[in-house]
């Protein structure tokens, strides 16, 4: 009997024993289970802001995918034409592109005129018309001309590059109304410097980018077309209705060939009579040295 007492407390006691040992095995499981989910709270608490920008970013990227196809009709294209004609009046040729501009609803950004010679004179036009009257005005410009010299045209495919801004503008304008949240949520003075050195950096990207994008539509909504335009002119010299005057001419031609000897011999004249005493003196000794030379050769010894 007392036997199977002492069985049954040292059964009673393991029992115990275990239940307390699990106990604590569980206690201490929870605590770090605990100590594990505070850990990774001030991890997600930290990188709050780097995850909103990629937030931001990939929501944008899954739109961007989503997206449908350009269609042709909607493409930009940049449409560049050179022109260079023959006119037979620059004047009026000049007159008329400055009317079909008008009408068309453009702009002349330059218009220059050169004038060669008596018989070339040349033009230059840059102008801007919409894209849509682009192959009309194209068709007018030509009818001005008297003869096509050359003709380019060009386009540039910038649809690709425009929808890229777009989309890098959208992501931008989302991170910035994350950015503007955190700052509005910031208490210290370090995290508010830093949110608005980032949202500076931001808003300057987004600045760039939209500036970007008015150029591509500008240039997108108006085509440019350089117009170099040539008149060549034949002059015919008319016929003096003037009379001739024969007599007139003689009388004329005979008093300036009567001047033009009296000029000479009066310059003669001038020339002797002003220099005589100097023409004498030359005389005198050139007739002493020929008298001197004479006499010598009378007084040498024949052989």
């Amino acid at each position: 009997m007392r036997k199977a007492i002492s069985i049954f407390l040292i059964s009673t006691l393991l029992i115990v024993l275990a239940a307390c040992s699990s106990s604590e095995d569980k206690s201490s499981y929870e605590s770090d289970d605990s100590s594990s989910d505070k850990e990774m709270s001030n991890v997600v608490s930290s990188d709050a802001d780097s995850e909103a920008e990629r937030e931001a970013v990939t929501e944008e990227s899954s739109e961007t995918k989503t997206e449908a196809p350009v269609v042709a009709s909607d493409r930009m294209i940049i449409h560049q034409a050179s022109l260079s004609v023959n006119v037979k009046e620059l004047d009026k040729a000049q007159s008329n592109i400055e009317k079909k501009v008008d009408q068309y609803g453009g702009y002349i950004v330059e218009s220059n005129v050169y004038q060669e010679d008596d018989q070339t004179s040349s033009g230059r036009m840059i102008v801007r018309i919409p894209e849509k009257n682009f192959e009309k005005f194209l068709l007018d410009a030509e009818g001005v001309a008297a003869e096509v010299l050359e003709r380019n045209v060009t386009g540039q495919d910038v649809t690709e590059q425009y929808v890229d801004l777009e989309s890098r503008v959208k992501s931008k304008r989302a991170v910035e109304e994350r950015l503007l949240d955190f700052m509005s949520k910031a208490q210290k003075t370090e995290d508010l410097l830093k949110i608005s050195a980032d949202l500076s950096e931001v808003q300057e990207e987004i600045e760039v980018m939209v500036g970007k994008m008015k150029y591509l539509e500008n240039q997108t909504s108006f085509s440019t077309i350089e117009l170099s335009m040539y008149e060549n002119r034949v002059v015919v010299p008319e016929i003096e209705s003037k009379e001739l005057n024969t007599w007139e001419k003689t009388k004329k031609q005979l008093a300036t060939s009567t001047n033009s000897l009296l000029s000479a011999g009066s310059a003669l004249i001038v020339f002797f009579v002003g220099n005589l005493p100097v023409l004498l003196l030359l005389g005198a000794i050139g007739f002493i040295v020929f008298w001197i030379i004479k006499r010598r050769l009378r007084h040498e010894p024949k052989k």
